[in-house]
């Protein structure tokens, strides 16, 4: 499966793209599958479940949050825990690239928390884990982002 979130999420007028199909999208509001909060200039985002390629519609619709609050510029990094997961998939994976793009281009930085081994192994078969510091805890990985 194609995922639009892998494919098209970085372009620049991706959340008009994400708000124009969801006004037009007839099925009922998904349960979110991000938590959000913020820290000074940090978002701090925490999956609520596995992101399985299943539910795509899922983290689609937390993509479309998400994109939504980095259109603010005064966020400058992003902390993504995982304390309440131990799977993501492909289409996850390419949103998590598609947001480190996007921190990138106004000098913010990303990292991982709280990952579990096996989410840990699949970043290491992708090679992502070379991407983003991995740090064993939230106040880690605050630290990690804002110096």
């Amino acid at each position: 499966m194609t995922s639009q979130i892998d494919a098209d999420c970085c372009r620049p007028n991706d959340s008009e793209r994400f708000n124009a199909q969801s006004q037009t999208d007839p099925v009922a509001p998904l349960p979110p599958i991000f938590e959000f909060e913020r820290q000074g200039t940090t978002l701090i985002v925490t999956p609520v479940a596995d992101l399985r390629e299943l539910d795509y519609p899922q983290i689609e619709a937390g993509a479309r949050e998400m994109l939504h609050l980095l259109k603010n510029g005064t966020i400058a990094n992003v902390v993504i825990d995982f304390h309440k997961t131990d799977y993501y998939g492909s289409t996850a994976l390419g949103f998590f690239v598609c947001v480190w793009k996007r921190i990138r281009s106004r000098e913010g930085k990303m990292a991982f928390c709280n990952i579990s081994d096996h989410e840990l192994e699949i970043l290491k078969v992708t090679r992502l884990d070379q991407l983003w510091p991995i740090c064993s805890s939230r106040a880690d990985a605050i630290r990690c982002v804002q110096t």
